[in-house]
């Protein structure tokens, strides 16, 4: 769709800004960007500040919010001091951005060298962004995800799990999917131990 192509053409310019001042390179902009396209064959949802994704049929009408999030939804698995320990330095508190791979609302994690003006709908450098899905659509989310990457097993981490490859990591308990990215991509000793930590609060 035009908005789609629109969206992606301006995330990829941003992430190139991101490149440039943060130092990401280009093969994990690269899969950055991989991952936001895979939004275009997503189903939307319409969820309430600060919930967790649960699909329907709609479009969600709502922006990205710029205020702190509630603890609830995608960001009641990860406390603000678990994700300073993954980034090794102070993060923010959270607010609410797009989660593109699953529809719904990510809960964003901005660490002190996040450019803040390109806003939470884009993955950068320097935050961690967390989803979780709950109900009956969660392992479809997570077994569509896994089949669009180059996914590499994770055992001992929920039911399944899995890394993308270059920038995330999803783990399935339940009805829950849970995908966690903490940047710059690739570092998944950080994404394994948030998953840990949410994993009893999932």
């Amino acid at each position: 769709m035009p908005g789609d192509n629109h969206w992606l053409s301006g995330g990829v310019v941003a992430l190139r800004m991101v490149a440039a001042r943060i130092g990401i390179t280009a093969a994990a902009l690269a899969a950055i960007a991989a991952l936001a396209a895979c939004s275009s064959s997503s189903s939307t949802t319409t969820t309430g500040p600060g919930s967790g994704t649960t699909p329907s049929g709609g479009h969600s009408t709502g922006g990205s919010s710029a205020e702190p999030a509630a603890v609830t939804g995608s960001c009641s698995v990860i406390t603000q001091a678990e994700a300073s320990a993954a980034l090794g330095q102070p993060v923010k508190q959270p607010i609410l951005g797009k989660a593109y791979v699953e529809g719904g609302r990510a809960c964003v994690f901005y660490g002190p060298n996040a450019i803040t003006s390109i806003g939470p709908d884009t993955p950068q450098g320097d935050t961690v962004r967390v989803v979780l899905v709950t109900g009956p659509s969660a392992k479809k989310y997570f077994d569509d995800y896994r089949s669009k990457v180059p996914a590499r097993p994770l055992p001992g981490l929920g039911d399944q799990a899995f890394y993308d490859g270059f920038a995330s990591i999803s783990v399935l308990k339940g009805d829950a999917y849970l995908r966690i990215y903490c940047g710059p991509a690739g570092k998944l000793g950080p994404e394994e131990q948030l998953a840990r930590d949410a994993l009893p609060r999932m």
